[in-house]
């Protein structure tokens, strides 16, 4: 089941993420995150009329995607950053591809233009599903991240919405 994320799924959100944190180069923190941090990335995502998606089998979440403004300036406000996590166990299994499907529908009811992705590189599995959903590679950042005593590059891939948000019916 996909649903709207809730204030109680903080801790299984967190739990998700903080594997990424401690055992990968995809997220660029280098310190776990805390239940109560994460509540707080959910209403800071709420403040800013963003969109949370948690995909769940019997309580249990299994991914996350959002999608949050991608700057703060006015003129950037039709295009926003994309952001999916999914837990170990649910890797390869085609729920990653669900979950976007999902964040998708819900942002095509919005004045959304371009989304964007950041990848930190490599990252095989996660160009495949951004490409998957019709996302292009578009830019590539060498060496802008440290992490584990190692220099990682990072990608920015795009997707333009066939819906102009200034186009009034």
């Amino acid at each position: 089941m996909i649903r709207s994320v809730s204030i109680n799924d903080a801790a299984q959100l967190a739990e998700i993420y903080n594997h990424y944190v401690a055992n990968t180069l995809i997220s660029f923190e280098e310190e776990e995150i805390s239940q109560e941090a994460m509540l707080l990335r959910i209403q800071e995502t709420d403040k800013s009329a963003g969109i949370w998606l948690v995909l769940e089998d019997k309580a249990i979440i299994l991914g996350y995607a959002y999608c949050t403004p991608w700057k703060a300036r006015s003129a950037y406000r039709f295009s926003h950053e994309v952001t999916i996590y999914l837990a170990p166990e649910a890797q390869g299994k085609g729920m990653g591809t669900r979950l976007y499907q999902a964040l998708l529908d819900a942002i095509s009811r919005r004045p959304i233009k371009n989304l964007l992705a950041i990848i930190a590189l490599p990252n095989d599995a996660s160009i495949a599903l951004h490409e998957k959903i019709g996302m292009k590679k578009v830019a590539h950042f060498e060496k802008v991240g440290y992490k584990f005593g190692q220099w990682v590059d990072v990608g920015y891939w795009q997707m333009s919405l066939p819906e102009d948000p200034l186009v009034k019916e």
